[in-house]
Order: structure tokens, then sequence, then C-alpha cells
């Protein structure tokens, strides 16, 4: 069931980003009246799922083409009148057909004259008709291609405010985390003890609003002021931590937060009740050990697991007394443990709709420019290993549906999708962006036939990775 729900929020994210991507390529050409032939949510090799043709104002199910190109459907509905073409040539919305694929990997716009994965130039021997993407001008041209980036960044920034405007942020500042935090072997080796309190960021004060804080500490130079002991001290980060770190996964944590163990309730006939433990009393020993986080008191549990123990408990006023426990065969004592909310002082700040609109454009630049920074990662060998495919993406998202989350990671992967199709690699947007740039500069088109070898070249090349990357995801699945 968790991967099912996983499943399910890649699925929708996939179908909001590569709509928005793929309608900004369609609205863009259709501004300068270029025609697209086709648009599609997702790939449709062989058969689509849905098809709907406005000129003949039939809904197929299950459609495909006989060899001979004569469109066959397994259902076909007829939802209105048949058009004609305007007289003018000048094309509509009417003349694009309307997909739903098979294949969720993505989605495509098909731009009448624009060579891609998808044709060859001998599609294109004809001379250039006035509604082709070819005949436009260089600047036109561009503008198609990049239009789908910029509806993906821009769609990140919305989603960032809109999240700003509904949750607000619920912050505990870093200085209020009296327990300090929990640290990784990884971290520990960069110099980090259990138990520091983090305080400043290269001379600045530690913003728990700031979404790239967990990135920027473990940026190479990065200087960590922290509180050890009530004393002072600062840690330089040396570039080992950020490729050791690399090959953990996306879920791994590198540092949590070290909760004191507060009792929120406990239940009529469990150990903790039998023993007159009461909600909002801390419990800071169990037999022979100090237990100031939960980090130590669950251990502490296990080992006294089927055996009654004393434990030193505190009273809201700081009154301290002693109590036999009885510990189940499980380690549990029957208590429901505090939120770290109620613990921590902590800042909700809300916004109006006019302060979410920087607040989301913020978030938003501060993602790009964390990501930005992270590419030069992926060509080492512990970042090539930490390439993961769609189960990556997949397990970014919660196991129980939780809008914040979704609306959060969706944001994320809406900017990983623009920058990514940016890159100047053929068969992507930089591809054919980088070729137009090169044609505005010195005037001179590239010829066709080198436009084919180049997207075909790409379009291979992206498979290789696409296979690497998911590749990685099974080998750590199944084998590692």
């Amino acid at each position: 069931m968790d991967i099912l729900i996983k499943a399910a929020q890649l699925i929708l994210a996939l179908v909001i980003l590569v709509t928005v991507h793929e309608f900004g390529h369609y609205i863009f050409a259709r501004i300068f009246g270029v025609k697209v032939n086709r648009f599609y949510l997702f790939f449709n090799p062989w058969f689509s799922i849905l098809r709907y043709n406005p000129m003949t104002n039939r809904l197929e199910f299950i459609a495909w083409n006989k060899q001979d190109g004569t469109p066959r459907s397994l259902a076909n509905f007829k939802v209105g009148k048949p058009h004609e073409p305007r007289q003018n040539g000048r094309p509509t919305w009417r003349d694009t057909i309307y997909g739903l694929g098979w294949v969720p990997l993505g989605g495509y716009c098909d731009i009448a004259g624009m060579i891609d994965e998808t044709k060859d130039a001998t599609q294109l021997e004809s001379e250039p008709q006035s509604w082709e993407l070819r005949s436009k001008p260089a600047w036109q041209r561009l503008c198609v291609m990049v239009a789908g980036v910029v509806l993906n960044f821009i769609l990140a920034i919305c989603i960032y405010i809109g999240i700003a405007f509904h949750w607000g942020d619920d912050v505990v500042p870093f200085q209020a985390m009296t327990e300090g935090m929990d640290f990784s072997p990884e971290m520990q080796d960069a110099g980090f003890r259990n138990g520091d309190i983090l305080q400043s960021l290269n001379g600045k004060t530690l913003d728990a609003k700031d979404y790239t804080i967990a990135w920027n500490m473990v940026q190479p130079g990065a200087r960590i002021g922290i509180l050890r002991n009530n004393k002072p001290a600062e840690i330089i980060i040396d570039e080992k931590l950020l490729r050791n770190l690399a090959t953990k996964g996306s879920d791994y944590r590198p540092m949590t937060v070290r909760i004191p163990v507060y009792v929120a309730k406990t239940q009529n006939g469990d150990p903790a009740a039998i023993a007159g433990i009461l909600a909002g009393e801390r419990i800071l020993t169990v037999g022979n050990d100090t237990t100031p986080t939960i980090t130590e008191f669950m251990p502490a549990l296990q080992r006294a697991k089927g055996t009654t123990v004393p434990m030193r408990i505190a009273d809201a006023d700081g009154r301290e007394r002693m109590v036999d426990v009885a510990v189940s065969d499980g380690g549990k004592i029957g208590i429901q443990m505090l939120s770290p909310y109620k613990i921590f002082d902590h800042e909700m700040v809300r916004y109006s709709i006019l302060q979410s609109i920087p607040r989301g454009w913020e978030i938003g630049t501060d993602q790009l420019k964390t990501y930005v920074s992270s590419l030069g990662l992926i060509f080492t060998k512990e970042g090539a290993q930490s390439l993961g495919g769609f189960g990556t993406l997949g397990d970014l998202f919660p196991s129980s549906w939780n809008w914040y989350s979704f609306w959060q990671i969706t944001a994320f992967l809406s900017i990983i999708l623009a920058f990514m199709n940016i890159i100047p690699i053929p068969g992507l947007d930089g591809g054919h962006t980088l070729f137009l740039l090169v044609e505005m500069i010195t005037r001179r088109r590239p010829s066709d036939r080198f436009l084919e070898i180049a997207n075909t070249c790409g379009f291979f090349f992206l498979i290789l990775l696409l296979l690497y990357a998911n590749g990685n995801d099974i080998y750590r699945f199944f084998i590692k």
C-alpha cells in the first residue's frame, strides 16, 4: 500500500508537470500561428488510451493506426459536429489531436515543421509552409523552445506562493532546539557531535525558514557555528562530507533534532499509567541509563524489555521522583510522546497573498540555486552512483498522502524539470535553444540533416542515461 500511495503521488505530479511543460510549447506555437499536430500526455507507442480529434469531434478509447495510417479504436464516441479547416489556412486548436498515452515517462507536443527525435529531415523536404515552425523567425522559434522551461519554473513559484499563503511557515529556530541535534557518522567525521546546537552559517545566524540550509551546511568550506557544552565553536566543512553523503540516497537524514522525552498521554491499563506517570511529565532515566532525549530513551527501553525498571520522572515544575515501570516484551510502556512543536519555542509565520508572492519567489529561486550548485556532484564517482530513476523520485514522496509534502515535492520536481530541460543536450529543449542561439549569432541556420543526426544522438544518450538511472534503482532495491 505504501508503494501504491507513493506511485500515485508521483504519477499525479508527472501529470501536472508534463502538462504544464508541453502546454508552454503549445501556447507559444499557437501565438505565432504554428500548427501543432498532436498534444499528448504520456507516450503512446503502438496505441493511445484516449485520443480526441476536434475536427471529427470523436473521442476514441484504445486508439491506434493501422500500417496504412487508417485510424482504428476499440470504441469511439461522437461528441459534436465535424469541423472544416479555416479557409485562410491559419491553424486553430482544432487542428491538433489530443491524447493520453500509456507510458507515463513524459509527454510531447508535435509541432509542425520542427525536427526532433520523432522526425527525420526527409519529412521536411517540401517547401516550408506559413504554419510551420521552420518558416518562422529565429526569435519566435526560440520563444517556442524555451516556453516549456519557463512555465515549469513559473509553476514552481506559483506552488510555493500557494504553500506560503495556505500553510505559512511553522518553524522551530535552531537556537531553540535546547538538546541540539543528532548527527550521522558522516557528519560526526566532519567534526559534529551529538548534542551540538546549531547557531550560524558563514557568520550569519541560521534561519529555520531557509529551505536551503541543509544543503548549504555541507558545502566545502562552509563555516558552521555551534554551541557545545554551552561553549561556542566553529566547524569548517571539507569536500569529503558532500561526496560521502551523496551515496546515501534521497531519504537519508544527516542530522535530526534531539527531542526530550515528554509524555503527551498515557493509556489506562498500560505500564506508564499503572506506574502513575502523567501527561506533561518528562522521563529522565531508565534504570541506569540517562535518557535526555528519544535517541537514548528508545534503546534503553529495548535493553529493559520484559523487566520492571526504576525511572526518574520530572513534573512540570521540575520536581523529580522515582517510579517503577514494567517494560513490555516489545520494549513499550504505553506512552504517546509530545511533539517537538509543543516542547520547543516555535514561530508560526503567516503571509497575506501579497506577502506570499515574494516568499514564494524566495523559496523557488533558493531551490534553483541549491539544485544548480549540486550538479557538479554528478560528475564524481559517488554522484554517479547516487543517480536514480522513477524509484528514487517515488521515494521522495511520503508513504501516506499529505498535500503539504506533495506540493513541496512537486514544486521542487518542477524546478528540476525546468533546469534539466534547458541543459544544451540535443534532443532536449536546451539543445534546440543552443542551435537557435548559434543561428541568431552567425545568421546561418544548421542544415536539417545536421539537426536530425544531433537530435538522434541526443535521444539515444538520454535513453542510456534513463536506463542507467533506473538500473541504479533496481540495484539498490533488489541487490544492495
